[in-house]
């Protein structure tokens, strides 16, 4: 499924006001994770209060701020790689405007309120998982798991010494 940003959100009130359209699938609120990491690279505070709302009941913790800041501060490049048009080549710039596809994982999640995804990265030899879950209740979905959308990738072209 491509989820396409023409007016890509730049601050928490423009993300909010996409958001509440796209939580309503979990593919939509995984692509919102991808822009929601983009921003965060730009704007740590304002990309946080945008990861927090995709987390929904369960907000991001400590030890989760630190484990973002620590696989982004040198890889601000990361987020870009999940978009179309990013290659290794091109250093990671997306085509415009900014595009995201999510594919859904072969492998159920033998939950009912859990769903899995994957998001190829270009920088990446597979896709990477990202796993939403709904409250029993039903409504939207949010964040549950995703340490491999924020792995390491090969390095842009610009920054291999041995390019």
């Amino acid at each position: 499924m491509r989820f396409t940003f023409p007016d890509f959100p730049r601050t928490n009130d423009e993300f909010l006001s996409i958001a509440s359209d796209l939580m309503v699938r979990p593919e939509g609120t995984a692509a919102l994770l991808i822009v929601a990491l983009k921003v965060y690279t730009k704007d740590r505070e304002t990309g946080l209060a945008m990861l927090n709302h995709l987390h929904g009941p369960r907000p991001l913790s400590n030890h989760d701020k630190q484990f973002l800041r620590d696989r982004l501060s040198d890889k601000l490049y990361l987020p870009d790689s999940y978009a179309l048009g990013a290659t290794v080549e091109n250093n990671y710039t997306p085509n415009e405007p900014f595009t995201v596809d999510v594919a859904h994982d072969p492998v159920s999640a033998n939950e009912d309120n859990l769903f899995r995804v994957r998001i190829t990265s270009s920088g990446a030899d597979t896709p990477r998982l990202v796993v939403l879950r709904r409250k029993k209740s039903g409504g939207d979905w949010f964040l549950w798991e995703y340490p491999g959308i924020v792995s390491g990738i090969r390095i842009p072209k610009a920054e291999d010494p041995w390019g």
